[in-house]
């Protein structure tokens, strides 16, 4: 990206940068705890299908659109659900690992805001899944919805009874959705270029992946909006550090003063 659309670096932000020790620990401890605080919520096989069919009959309720009628695109052939079951099992992490690690490089004080939102949003997520186990889907026979993972592969989930991995009764909220959806709006937040809104696929073909793949249902993607929608209310993003001047092609002038000091103390 050229100088019009994208903010230089500067030394702002890079002092700004929080240490890169301490992040990973923040991160990895983080993960950690949501592991192994979704593995709280198993054996409550029982109350997570009641939930489903509740789920599912205010979908109907409501007329929200089948989650049907978006696996069926994805059933007109292998190559496609095989392709969507790739990305549900391949995409989710490294895409926000990778996002986190170039604001962390290139927009350290964006950074530090979308790690605390992600963090306040997992956080939230897990205590949703503590309190209201739900089962996905493709274990709900009522929706007549293939498990498209177990018939084409490939699947990240073993058996229900036996996998110690994954809390697969932990559908609402869905977090592969607020993750993506969170990497667009800080991508389209922390660059300038023409083209940023396109970010906004990720979330996009998420969606559709997620509920082709019976993996979530659509009320999953949007308790997950609105969690979002609270987290970003409460957590602002900082200020950029530089403008563009109308005096030249190009050119660039530093921002006030006051702009670069939030900027500081927001890396704090």
């Amino acid at each position: 990206m050229n100088a019009r659309t994208e903010p230089a670096e500067t030394g702002t932000d890079a002092i700004s940068r929080p240490p890169l020790v301490r992040e990973l620990l923040l991160v990895v401890g983080l993960f950690l705890v949501y592991k192994f605080g979704r593995l709280l919520a198993t054996g409550h096989t029982g109350e997570a299908f009641r939930n489903a069919d509740r789920v599912w009959n205010l979908e109907r309720a409501v007329q929200l659109p089948g989650e049907g009628s978006v696996q069926s695109l994805l059933l007109h052939g292998d190559t496609l659900v095989h392709l969507a079951n790739t990305y549900y099992a391949t995409v989710h992490f490294p895409a926000t690992a990778a996002f986190l690690i170039w604001l962390y490089l290139r927009r350290p004080a964006h950074y530090v805001w979308a790690r605390r939102v992600l963090a306040v949003v997992t956080a939230a997520a897990l205590v949703v899944h503590l309190a209201f186990p739900l089962a996905p889907p493709r274990m709900l026979a009522a929706t007549g919805l293939l498990d498209t993972a177990q018939v084409y592969g490939p699947s990240v989930y073993g058996p229900p009874q036996t996998d110690q991995l994954a809390n697969q009764f932990a559908a609402m909220p869905s977090l592969h959705f607020g993750w993506a959806l969170m990497v667009a709006i800080g991508l389209i937040v922390a660059t300038r270029s023409r083209w940023r809104l396109l970010w906004l696929l990720h979330p996009l073909l998420t969606l559709l992946v997620i509920v082709g793949t019976a993996n979530h249902y659509w009320l999953d993607a949007l308790v997950a909006t609105a969690m979002l929608a609270l987290a970003l209310a409460a957590i602002h993003p900082p200020h950029r550090t530089v403008t563009t001047a109308g005096r030249g092609a190009g050119t660039l002038v530093p921002a006030a003063r006051d702009e670069d000091a939030a900027l500081v103390g927001a890396g704090r």
